[in-house]
């Protein structure tokens, strides 16, 4: 099987780690060969705490997934988030020399690195830099400026910070497990590019990807990415809060949220009981289903409104900003029942839960267009992706070579014409970084 088609995406959790394989067929969807899943030790709240329990959990997934697919795995590509994760807004602007010569991708590379020179609190580090729209000249709203004339040229930008000592350890875990660093890729951006159809981005929607450790959230509107954010409570702290109200064990706390769990106290009735066995010959616990909800629920409230605090710093009540296509909740905490009912209650906003079935071929497993899958999902596709970009670079630099053997003045007219090559992504100059880092400190 030809290497290059296959793509592996490690999500890297709190509460599991999925190593996928997949491929694009002839129909452009992508088929998952092989999933492997692992418990996650030595991570929390999307932090490595643990560098050698990761590193067996990571080895773990991975031989699950190359025993489905009958693949071995060399390369992955990984999802980055955690507590750490913040984003920010920024304008910068730059004055060219020549304002008779058309922009280009230089300019727009000086503007972008000229970002990356912004102050940040000690240990954190740029990890993306996202132009939203640009200015040319005080002419606003232009979202593509290569090509164009003009003298001052400007753009917003969506800059997300992370700290870099986190995406290191996870590096350092990736390596030490005997893998290769194929790309790095925000989380929410992974899960959104699984779930979100290209009109929903268009008219304006919020991504919740309710994880067990964090929650990620990712604002587009016009198909721009316009806010991130990583809140560090996920599914877990509703077990926790489950373990300590019921005074039982983690296991059983986990089960009960899954099986009989409900957002929506009203659901339940007075009546409605469930036993669980006591430890070593203790008597059994009776648990009332209406307690249980009220438990979850008063957490998944909180975990709501501090998403949706988010959504209003982004300023969605402005007409402008409105996200018509409301929110989609993705992740494993999305599947707990009455969720989006609430969710619905206490936004005001349309709201589904989030398949990753709609890129992937019809003859995938069920179990995999589950939205617990989603990030996993969305980085085989940025890996695929990523690929699919560098055997076009490849591709352009063969023709610009012949054709520069055959005439200078007609690679001139060349790069007048066809000047837009998609830019590489700030992620694939740090995930060479992390690369070299880890190199040299062997």
């Amino acid at each position: 099987m030809d290497k290059h088609n296959i793509s592996v995406g490690l999500d890297i959790g709190t509460t599991k780690i999925v190593a996928m394989i997949g491929r694009r067929n002839e129909y452009d969807k992508v088929e998952i060969l092989g999933v492997g899943k692992s418990k996650s030790m030595g991570v929390h709240r999307g932090v490595v705490n643990n560098i050698t329990q990761t590193i067996q959990s990571i080895q773990q997934a991975v031989q699950e997934a190359e025993a489905a697919a009958s693949e071995k795995i060399e390369d992955v590509t990984v999802g980055i988030a955690g507590q750490h994760i913040r984003s920010l807004q920024h304008s910068d602007y730059i004055t060219r020399a020549n304002s008779d010569m058309v922009i280009d991708e230089a300019d727009i590379d000086r503007l972008i690195n000229q970002v990356h020179k912004l102050v940040m609190l000690p240990g954190e580090e740029i990890i993306h830099v996202l132009p939203q729209e640009f200015k040319i000249d005080g002419q606003a709203e232009i979202k593509e400026p290569i090509g164009m004339y003009g003298g001052r040229l400007e753009a917003n930008f969506h800059v997300v910070v992370g700290q870099v000592s986190s995406i290191r350890n996870i590096g350092r875990c990736i390596k030490s497990a005997g893998l290769q660093l194929e790309g790095i890729t925000l989380e929410p951006l992974a899960s959104a590019n699984a779930v979100l159809s290209q009109e929903e981005k268009e008219a304006g929607v919020a991504l919740i990807d309710i994880g067990g450790g964090t929650t990620d959230l990712a604002v587009f509107k016009d198909g721009i990415i316009r806010h991130t954010a990583v809140i560090p409570f996920g599914g877990n702290v509703i077990t926790e809060d489950i373990k300590e109200g019921c005074s039982i064990i983690e296991k059983q706390a986990e089960l009960l949220k899954m099986k009989f769990g409900s957002a929506w106290p009203g659901e339940n009735k007075d009546n409605e009981i469930v036993s669980i066995p006591g430890l070593r010959g203790r008597e059994p616990k009776e648990i009332t289903l209406k307690n249980l909800s009220k438990i979850i629920h008063a957490r998944v409230v909180e975990i709501i409104e501090q998403v949706y605090v988010e959504i209003k710093n982004y300023g969605h009540e402005e007409q402008k900003k409105k996200l018509i296509a409301g929110i989609v909740l993705t992740g494993g905490g999305s599947q707990l029942k009455h969720l989006k009912q609430l969710v619905e209650y206490i936004t005001g906003m349309d709201t589904r839960i989030g398949y990753p079935n709609e890129h992937i071929a019809g003859d995938s497993d069920d179990d995999i267009a589950s939205p617990l899958f989603a990030t996993a999902v969305g980085l085989v596709m940025d890996g695929l992706k990523r690929q699919e970009r560098n055997k076009a670079e490849e591709i352009d630099e063969l023709i610009i070579e012949n054709e520069a053997e055959q005439s200078m003045e007609a690679q001139q007219d060349i790069f007048v014409e066809e000047p837009i090559k998609e830019r590489r992504s700030f992620l694939d100059k740090l995930t060479e970084r992390v690369k070299e880092f880890l190199d040299n400190a062997e």
